[in-house]
């Protein structure tokens, strides 16, 4: 495992299978939506893996029982506001910070950092789960989907969160767990650091080009110090 330390002014934190445990949520959710769409429902090991580049690819997927489903616009506008009505109702109520990020996110802050939490997630959606799991009061701007801007893997988010923080792109390290996270902070010209349990679409956090990996939070927050 690296051991490479980082110079920063932001962290960059996906929210998802970074900070949170979420999956029990969204996956009452989709099983709602299917079961509301006449369908059955796939279960909270599906949904898992399922997980990663938004509320819409989720839907796609859980309609086609698929990783890689093709794209259908017609069902998936079809499906989306039974999934949003069913997520805005479980949204926060099971899900829970992984091991190590209270006490990380907290090191980091003591540190002079600052936060941003970028998400692929709809942004109210975004906003309500961080306040419904009190991490809202660590960050300073929280960029979630929006139709106005491209998702991870594209840097725009990334980027836009760095505007709006004050700081270069070059003095900020992202930290994350999936392909995306990586894929967008590599792009943007930042480093990029891979936590291990969540959700990169089934396969290890390990095969990801990172420029470190850690345990946790904390062990991150250890990685970096202020620029």
């Amino acid at each position: 495992m690296s051991t490479r330390r980082f110079r920063a002014r932001a962290v960059l934190l996906d929210l998802d299978g970074t900070l949170l445990d979420t999956v029990a949520d969204l996956a009452a959710a989709v099983d709602a939506m299917l079961v509301e769409l006449g369908r059955a429902p796939i279960g909270e090991s599906a949904v898992r893996t399922y997980v990663g580049k938004g509320a819409r690819v989720l839907v796609r997927r859980a309609l086609a029982g698929a990783l890689d489903a093709p794209f259908d616009p017609p069902a998936v506008n079809a499906a989306m506001p039974a999934f949003e009505r069913h997520y805005a109702r479980e949204n926060g109520s099971r899900a829970r910070p992984y091991p190590g990020v209270l006490e990380g996110l907290e090191a980091l802050r003591a540190k002079g950092l600052a936060l941003a939490c970028v998400t692929n997630k709809p942004q109210r959606f975004a906003d309500a789960l961080l306040a419904r799991t009190g991490l809202a009061r660590f960050f300073a701007v929280t960029v979630g989907a929006d139709r106005h801007l491209a998702r991870k893997p594209d840097p725009a988010p990334l980027l836009h969160a760095c505007d709006r923080l004050g700081v270069e792109a070059a003095h900020a390290v992202a930290i994350g767990d999936s392909s995306n996270d990586v894929q967008a902070a590599h792009a943007a010209g930042m480093p990029v650091m891979v936590v291990p349990y969540g959700y990169n679409e089934g396969r290890p956090a390990s095969t990801l080009e990172a420029d470190a990996h850690v345990d946790d939070l904390l062990q991150a927050a250890g990685r970096i110090e202020m620029l």
